[in-house]
């Protein structure tokens, strides 16, 4: 690893300490009262030098290797830990560079990988470094010779997409969660003042709002700041960030669900927020807003020959589901094409979720009491990613039609589909 780390990893004994004393505030108090000021220097004489020696021997045993067919990572002073990463299992390969890193010039590493709940990573590499190795476990991944994939270098790219930043500040202006949040961190403290005069209660919730409605707003603008979205053979590369920069790719094939989604304030405007459901990914955000027609060319290239249904091409369940769900069942649309099943629901904050058909894992029907009674059904559509897209309130006849023809329709389209592989 890069000579920087040890200065990260050195900060663990450290935050021992700060656990401790949150974890028992009481007991760290009264142990703080009875330390002197020769106390705190000999404290702090052995605590810096304690945590220098750990950060530097965690980085000294740290070491990672690409073979010919796997990345292995080995840490541990005491205890050892190799991980053994197939190359054809890699998902995505992610480059982020948190504040202090990109001051130091160093990034962070970030793999996805089949079959793991969450990323294995290596920190820190030099920023020209990282990028290096990621061109070449991504050349490796796709295929190419271990004697020639360091020389195929990082694939070129054509951007896409920017979004302008007041296009994004004025987005989350008209997010209603945005002001949700916001009003509840006003109300929800006052109501509870004037029913306790409890200062810490008052405390303790507002708090958390207020942390919920910062996240919701600065939050979002910190973190979606400047996205960039750029094709390149190895899949869509999304760029964003103010002050951590993250780059991250979409891989090819990998796709099982989008979704667009059209909050109520936006659709004057014909914006959209672009999310997905990638297989062996945590990657979900494809773009935070643009203008609906450009969305639906990006799309199109995540899902090559998929065109978007309009609201015109989906239909509504009959009315009696009204009897169900009053008002709401109006939100409620269904639409399948020859390449994906597209369910739309939300009244006020629509989602239209497309599932192309090779991605279709499993087909189920459901049907409550209720339902029954009406001639209602759902039909639910399970994808590799461990998600579940439903048609809802379908005539009963209609669903389980839909339930036949889908289950052939994936039958068919795993058949047809090309390979998922890097830089197909």
């Amino acid at each position: 690893m890069h000579p920087v780390t040890p200065l990260r990893r050195a900060w663990a004994p450290v935050a021992v300490l700060v656990g401790w004393a949150v974890h028992d505030p009481d007991q760290a108090q009264r142990q703080l009262t009875r330390l002197t000021t020769t106390h705190l220097l000999v404290g702090l004489a052995v605590l810096i030098p304690a945590a220098a020696l750990y950060g530097f021997l965690t980085w000294w045993f740290t070491h990672y290797a690409v073979t010919g067919t796997e990345l292995r990572i080995r840490t541990g002073l005491l205890f050892r830990r190799t991980a053994h990463i197939r190359l054809e299992r890699i998902q995505a390969v992610d480059v982020t560079q948190p504040l202090l890193a990109r001051v130091a010039g160093v990034a962070k590493l970030k793999l996805d990988v089949i079959g793991t709940g969450k990323k294995d990573e290596l920190a820190f590499l030099g920023a020209s470094e990282a990028r290096a190795l990621r061109a070449e476990l991504l050349a490796r991944a796709a295929g190419f010779a271990p004697e020639t994939a360091h020389e195929v270098g990082e694939a070129p790219e054509r951007q896409l997409l920017r979004v302008p930043p007041g296009v994004l500040a004025v987005s989350l202006l008209l997010t209603g969660a945005t002001w949700g949040t916001l009003l509840a961190a006003v109300v929800v403290p006052t109501l509870l003042w004037l029913a306790t005069h409890n200062l810490w209660t008052v405390l303790a919730t507002a708090v958390p709002l207020v942390g919920a409605a910062g996240a919701n707003s600065a939050g979002r603008f910190v973190g979606e700041y400047d996205w960039t979205v750029a094709e390149s053979p190895d899949g869509l590369r999304i760029d964003h960030g103010l002050l951590d920069r993250t780059h991250e790719t979409v891989p090819p094939g990998r796709v099982q669900t989008v979704r667009i989604v059209e909050p109520l304030l936006w659709r004057r405007r014909r914006w959209v927020r672009v999310e997905l459901d990638v297989a062996g990914s945590s990657n979900s955000l494809l773009l935070p807003v643009a203008p609906r027609e450009i969305a639906e060319s990006v799309v199109a290239r995540v899902l090559p020959g998929v065109t978007v249904p309009t609201g015109e091409a989906l239909s509504r369940p009959p009315r009696r589901a009204g009897r169900c769900r009053p008002l709401w069942w109006r939100g409620h649309g269904l639409a399948v094409t020859g390449a994906v099943f597209a369910a739309r629901r939300g009244l006020l904050r629509r989602s239209l979720a497309l599932v192309p058909h090779a991605k279709v894992q499993s087909v189920r029907l459901t049907q409550g009491p209720v339902r029954r009674a009406l001639r209602l059904a759902d039909v639910h559509v399970d994808t590799g990613a461990n998600h579940t897209v439903t048609a809802s309130l379908r005539d009963a006849a209609e669903a389980a039609e839909l339930l036949r023809r889908q289950a052939e329709r994936s039958r068919t389209g795993r058949r047809d589909a090309p390979p998922d592989r890097w830089m197909a």
